[in-house]
């Protein structure tokens, strides 16, 4: 018969759940998932009506966007160790395509005196077509502790016509932020904001063109 040590088997059973602790923290969160992110909840209340003469109407087309931006996945460049490396938070990433947040957030400033029509529903002959273009939507880090939001896009005002579409006005446009923190949360509040900017710059450049 096998004596058994009553001292050791009372260490045994005290530092057994620090050893299962331990253990515990060296092995990999197998349930840690992405955290998904967008641009907040939008407008909370129907604005108040504006009694301006409302803008004529304009078709939306969906934003294209280049082949990295085509995931929900949160990009980054390290412009101090390589501009040329776009990389991808691990444990962050968007709710949605950046393309696809993009044109939600333009679609609630821009409709907002307007009626925004969809390219597949059939808009009336002589309607104007926005199309966007994204190009970059990434956190660019200038150190490790200081970082931005940049957005580049192009947007071209079309017309349809008997004899296809014409270009009204095409511009170019490149937003910066600053982000308060440079991490992924950061980016997102960055981004968010170049968005918002962006889109009103939008809102001035059709008010020049008669739009």
């Amino acid at each position: 018969m096998i004596a058994i040590n009553p001292i050791k088997t009372w260490l045994f059973v005290i530092f057994l759940p620090l050893i299962l602790a331990l253990v515990g923290c060296a092995l990999p969160d197998k349930a840690a998932r992405p955290a998904s992110y967008d641009f907040g909840p939008g407008p909370l209340a129907v604005a108040a009506s504006d009694r301006r003469a409302p803008l004529p109407a304009l078709t939306l087309a969906e934003v294209q966007a280049s082949p990295a931006l085509s995931s929900p996945a949160m990009l980054y460049r390290l412009l101090y160790a390589d501009a040329q490396h776009l990389q991808a938070y691990a444990l962050s990433r968007w709710s949605m395509t950046p393309a696809e947040l993009l044109r939600q957030r333009l679609a609630d400033t821009l409709g907002q005196r307007r009626a925004l029509l969809s390219p597949e529903g059939g808009a009336p002959a002589g309607t104007a077509t926005l199309r966007l273009s994204l190009e970059e939507f990434s956190q660019l880090f200038d150190s490790p502790q200081q970082s931005r939001g940049l957005l580049r896009l192009r947007a071209t005002l079309s017309q349809s016509g008997p004899a296809g579409d014409r270009v009204l006005a095409q511009r170019s446009i490149i937003v910066q932020r600053p982000a308060p923190s440079a991490d992924a949360p950061g980016g997102v509040r960055a981004l968010s904001a170049a968005t918002d900017a962006a889109a009103e710059e939008l809102l001035g450049w059709l008010a020049q063109n008669g739009y």
